[in-house]
């Protein structure tokens, strides 16, 4: 073996090293980062589960104060109404009926009323004023 086949098995050598070292170390990366990220997967859902609870808690105790002068079932279903309207405000506020404020209110939901779907709101292309010139004249 000359010289130069020993330098050329000693940079394949080197760059497998080298490629090892790379592949550890990234992998110790993502390991490091998936692990912060399932702990902050874990406080969010402990978090959610404790005010589910406070919420509930929440609701009895409004239903108790009510029921302290109405029978138990009226305090319920008072409790039960006014839950659904704070549900159903908090999912009108997640999802917004106008999805662009400046549409007119006939073409929120992409098409005019009775058009085909286009996309744009109307049911076929817009006609040019003009014929378009093609560079032929008639006499």
């Amino acid at each position: 073996m000359d010289r130069s086949d020993h330098l050329e098995h000693l940079d394949k050598h080197l760059v497998e090293e080298l490629a090892q070292v790379a592949r550890e170390t990234v992998r110790d990366e993502l390991r490091e980062q998936s692990r912060k990220q399932r702990r902050t997967a874990l406080l969010y859902a402990a978090s959610g589960a404790a005010a589910l609870y406070a919420g509930a808690a929440v609701a009895l105790a409004a239903g108790l104060a009510l029921a302290i002068g109405l029978p138990g079932w009226a305090a319920a279903l008072i409790t039960a109404a006014i839950l659904g309207a704070v549900a159903y405000a908090l999912r009108g506020a997640a999802h917004p009926k106008h999805s662009h404020p400046s549409a007119p209110a006939h073409v929120i939901g992409g098409t005019a009323p009775g058009a085909p779907p286009s996309g744009l709101g109307m049911p076929y292309p817009p006609m040019p004023a003009e014929p378009p010139d093609t560079g032929h004249h008639r006499a």
